[in-house]
This record gives structure tokens, C-alpha cells and sequence, in this order.
């Protein structure tokens, strides 16, 4: 068969297009406490969100972190210093990473994914390198279901974007569950 004809056939028999559903977004899953649901979907899955009263209180982490000695990557400026050459930083440098800290744009509460842009992330390899992954989402940011996560955020704004629900974790058909498989062992997120 010629390329010309598998064109021809594929044209002929393309599938009529339909509309796409109208969701009304105020039908959709509502929680009393968005925080609240959000913290424990998150703990379901194997993550940990803590609430703070102020930033100072996560600045002490990082710097005793730090202390211990630990590769740590902050993007964060109320952190202390920021890693201003993380965006070139390659595999080979990033690979010891013990923990990130990085900002979230939308937290979801109905699955426990926080939305982060690439220049939250500053390097791709960011969320996914590190051992332990923290990340620092406002309370106000936080929205019942993804219908609505998609209406705050702009998918096409950067070259990358991602939804990060939990710690890495996949399992084989042997059901062996393994963490940190292929990203973080661990996941904080902190709801300031």
C-alpha cells in the first residue's frame, strides 16, 4: 500500500468531532476545609503537609540542613541564600542532592498534587533528583479539584510545568513497591 493511499484512507475515515462537555466547575467536588482535605489525601498517598505560621520557622530547617552538611537546593529567597547557578547545573553535579526546597503554585486538594511552573524549579531536574523534596504552597492557592487547579494556572505559560502528587513510587508486577523510584523518597509540603 502507498503512502498516498494510507493518507487517503486515514482523510476518508477521520472521526466526526464533538464538542467538548460543559463542566460546571460549581457542580463539581466541594469540601468544607480545603486544607484540611488536602492534608489528607496527601498523607494517603505517602506525603507530609505541615501548616506554618511564618517562613522563619522553615529557615532554621534549611540551615541546619545545611549544617549536617547535606546538599540542599533552595529557590526560595526567605529561605537564605539562593542556588543562583542551579539552571546550569547538570546530572552528574545535581545527582548527591539531599533536599530541594521549591515553591508550588496550586496545591489540589481532591488529590494532593501541587502544580509547579519551570521557573519555580529553576532546573527541570529539580522536584525529581533530590532525596527529599520540600515544597512551600500558600494556603489561599489551594483549590478543591484539578477543573479548577487548570483555571488558575496558564499550561502553556513555560516550556515545562508539572503536577507532583506524593513521594515517587512505582510497583512491579510482582507487586514490590518501591519509593523514590524514579524522584523524591520523600515529599513535605509546607502551607504557609
Amino acid at each position: 500500500m502507498s503512502r498516498a493511499s494510507i493518507l487517503t484512507a486515514i482523510t476518508n475515515n477521520k472521526p466526526s468531532l464533538v464538542d467538548l462537555p460543559i463542566i460546571d466547575i460549581n457542580a463539581v467536588i466541594q469540601y468544607d476545609d480545603v486544607v484540611a482535605q488536602f492534608k489528607a489525601v496527601l498523607e494517603s498517598i505517602g506525603g507530609l503537609a505541615i501548616e506554618l505560621n511564618n517562613m522563619q520557622e522553615l529557615e532554621s530547617e534549611v540551615q541546619a540542613e545545611k549544617a549536617k552538611g547535606h546538599y540542599i537546593i533552595n529557590t526560595l529567597p526567605e529561605l537564605g541564600e539562593v542556588d543562583k547557578d542551579l539552571a546550569t547545573q547538570v546530572v552528574a553535579t545535581l545527582e548527591t542532592v539531599h533536599k530541594a526546597y521549591l515553591r508550588g503554585a496550586i496545591a489540589v486538594a481532591e488529590n494532593g498534587a501541587v502544580w509547579l511552573y519551570e521557573h519555580q524549579m529553576v532546573n527541570r531536574l529539580s522536584p525529581f533528583i533530590c532525596q527529599h523534596l520540600v515544597l512551600v504552597v500558600e494556603k489561599r492557592n489551594i483549590v478543591a479539584t484539578m477543573h479548577q487547579a487548570y483555571q488558575h494556572i496558564d499550561a502553556g505559560k513555560e516550556g515545562f510545568g508539572v503536577f507532583i502528587a506524593g513521594p515517587s513510587k512505582t510497583a512491579d508486577i510482582e507487586q514490590s513497591l518501591v519509593i523514590g523510584a524514579h524522584g523524591a523518597r520523600s515529599l513535605v509540603v509546607y502551607l504557609v
